[in-house]
């Protein structure tokens, strides 16, 4: 195992794929567990469908760096979302699926009048993360440790607003805006995390680690620690494990995740029998 994964790191672009991967993973798995617990886990989804159709847009139209214009396109509707959730006129769950089914339609019309279902396409829908442009490669670092910057700076707020919303309000948070914090970064590590996962994907290492962990862990610190091991570690062997056996990385990574989530639900079971 060592020597397959010392011939791994000797190529570039899986060097590359390998540092994106576990930022991005440890992101999505550090933001996950607020959105599982407020019950807000399908906003990753509805938001991926949407990535996808500004990015199938922007490649159709010929923008060659297209995460540069997804980025704050995807950040503007996870805003619109909780705004139209919270609104009262239509459930959060009816309006994810509204905006999400209607910028996929968006993206596949665009794409089939201009440029067909091209391999960038393909590779927003299924991902590929070894095909990460160089530029592709410098926005998902910059943007993943700005995310983690950001979670631990407000990690305390988050924890709060996550299990008492009554009680922020009562102590003077801003939970709205807090609110809306955990909604622009998911937007972002959806955006950029769609390389490594694809469309329909991208939700599960969100959701993934976060359920996993809840298995056997009670306390919101130790959720989070163990979503972030669960997740970096369901990357890293996925990785390696579609590079041994040619098998898509995406795809991979969450059979890993659903590997682990069985055994940590056995783990709990054992425990409480």
């Amino acid at each position: 195992m060592i020597e397959v994964f010392s011939e791994m790191m000797s190529h570039a672009f899986i060097a590359r794929a390998m540092l994106v991967g576990i930022l991005v993973s440890l992101c999505a798995a550090l933001l996950g567990v607020s959105l599982v617990l407020k019950r807000y886990s399908m906003i990753g989804d509805g938001l991926s469908h949407v990535g996808f159709g500004i990015l199938t847009i922007s490649t159709a139209f010929g923008i060659s760096s297209p995460l540069y214009i997804a980025v704050p396109g995807v950040m503007i509707f996870a805003v619109l979302l909780l705004k139209i959730g919270s609104s009262g006129k239509i459930k959060s769950d009816s309006a994810i699926a509204l905006i999400a089914s209607s910028a996929l339609a968006i993206g596949v019309a665009v794409t089939s009048v201009t440029t067909g279902m091209n391999t960038d396409v393909c590779n927003f829908m299924f991902g590929s993360i070894l095909a990460m442009s160089t530029s592709d490669v410098y926005l998902s670092v910059i943007v993943s440790i700005l995310v983690i910057l950001l979670f631990v700076i407000y990690y305390r707020k988050l924890f709060i607003i996550t299990f008492d919303e009554e009680f922020a309000k009562a102590s003077s948070l801003k939970v709205k805006k807090y609110t809306n914090l955990i909604a622009v970064l998911t937007a972002v590590i959806i955006v950029v995390g769609m390389r490594m996962m694809g469309t329909m994907l991208i939700s599960s290492i969100i959701i993934f680690p976060a359920l996993t962990s809840m298995r056997v862990f009670k306390s919101f610190k130790k959720v989070v620690i163990s979503s972030a091991v669960v997740s970096v570690v369901s990357f890293i062997l996925g990785l390696y494990l579609s590079y041994v056996y040619n098998i898509s990385t995406g795809a991979t990574i969450v059979l890993v995740n659903l590997v682990l989530f069985i055994i940590f639900s056995i783990i709990d079971k054992i425990k409480n029998s």
